[in-house]
C-alpha cells in the first residue's frame, strides 16, 4: 500500500444544527416520516427508530407497545443531543395514557421534552382556541370511542365523529388524501344539518365556522393530510388538524423552533400559547 496521508478536515454542526428531533415510529407505519420530512424548516432534522407493532390496530396490540417504548427510545443515541422526542402513535398514546408514554420515553431520555400525537392534538386545539370539534378516524368503533373519550376528558366537546372502520394499518396508509378530505367535508356537513333546526328556532349557538365547529381533528399518523389542509381550511372556514400536523408542530415548538410555516394551515402560524409565530 502506498504511504497513507493524514488529511486535514474541518467540522460543522452536521445535520440538525438548529434542532434535532427523535422519533419512535411504528414498524409498519408508512406515513409519519414522509409527511414530517415535508415540514421541517432548514436546519431541523429528525432521527428515527422503529417500535414493534402488529398490523391490526386493536386495544390489545396498542397497549402491548407500552413495555416496548423504553427500548425503542433507547435506540435514539443520547449523544445526539435531542431537543425533543416524539412517540408516533395517536391511538396507543390514548390507551396507554399521555403520562404513561411520557414516563416510558423518560426512562431512556429523562431530560428531553417529549410528546405524542394525542398530546400534540390537545395542545394544538388549545393554541387554536378550539372547544367544539369534529373527529375523523380510520379505527374500529372501540378504538374510536377511546379517542373521543380522551378528547372529552381533556375538555373538548366532540360534536360529530366518523370513521373508515379499517383495522389494518397497511390499508389505512393507502387511504387517499381525497378520501380524507371528503370525510372532513362530510362531517362538517353533518354537523351543519343537525344545526339547522336550532337556527330555525332562533336559539343561540356558539362555535366556530361551519356548523358551529371550531376545528376538525383527523386522528391517526397513518392517514395522509399534508396536501389537503390548506384548501380544506379555505373552503370550510375552520382549522383542520391531522395527527401528523399536530405532532410535527408540537415537536418543533418543544424544540424551540417557532417559525411560521406556510401551506400547512392555521396551526403552523401559532406558537404553543396561541400567539402568532
Amino acid at each position: 500500500m502506498a504511504d497513507l496521508l493524514r488529511l486535514a478536515f474541518g467540522t460543522d454542526d452536521g445535520f440538525g444544527g438548529r434542532a434535532r428531533i427523535g422519533l419512535v415510529v411504528l414498524e409498519n407505519d408508512q406515513t409519519v416520516e414522509a409527511e414530517l420530512r415535508g415540514l421541517w424548516p432548514d436546519g431541523v432534522t429528525a432521527f428515527v427508530t422503529r417500535i414493534p407493532m402488529e398490523d391490526q390496530v386493536t386495544p390489545e396490540t396498542l397497549l402491548a407497545m407500552e413495555e416496548r417504548i423504553p427500548a425503542a427510545a433507547g435506540l435514539l443515541p443520547s449523544t445526539f443531543g435531542f431537543d425533543a422526542i416524539g412517540y408516533g402513535c395517536t391511538s396507543a398514546a390514548t390507551l396507554i395514557g399521555e403520562d404513561g408514554v411520557d414516563a416510558a420515553i423518560r426512562r431512556a431520555h429523562p431530560e428531553v421534552p417529549n410528546t405524542n400525537p394525542m398530546a400534540a392534538a390537545v395542545a394544538a386545539m388549545g393554541a387554536l382556541g378550539a372547544a367544539r370539534i369534529g373527529v375523523v378516524t380510520p379505527y374500529s368503533a372501540e378504538v374510536t370511542a377511546g379517542i373521543v373519550g380522551h378528547l372529552t376528558r381533556k375538555g373538548l366537546a366532540v360534536a360529530v365523529v366518523g370513521s373508515f372502520l379499517e383495522e389494518s394499518d397497511s390499508v389505512v396508509a393507502r387511504i387517499t388524501e381525497e378520501s380524507v378530505a371528503a370525510a372532513v367535508i362530510q362531517l362538517v356537513a353533518s354537523d351543519q344539518a343537525r344545526a339547522e333546526p336550532v337556527r330555525e328556532t332562533g336559539a343561540a349557538r356558539t362555535g366556530g365556522g361551519a356548523g358551529g365547529l371550531d376545528a376538525v381533528f383527523v386522528s391517526c399518523t397513518s392517514l395522509r393530510a399534508l396536501g389537503i389542509v390548506e384548501d380544506l381550511e379555505a373552503d370550510l372556514g375552520i382549522p383542520v388538524v391531522s395527527s401528523n400536523l399536530a405532532f410535527g408542530w408540537h415537536l418543533l415548538r418543544l424544540a424551540g423552533v417557532e417559525d411560521a410555516i406556510p401551506g400547512l394551515g392555521r396551526l403552523y402560524r401559532l406558537t404553543l400559547d396561541g400567539s402568532s409565530a
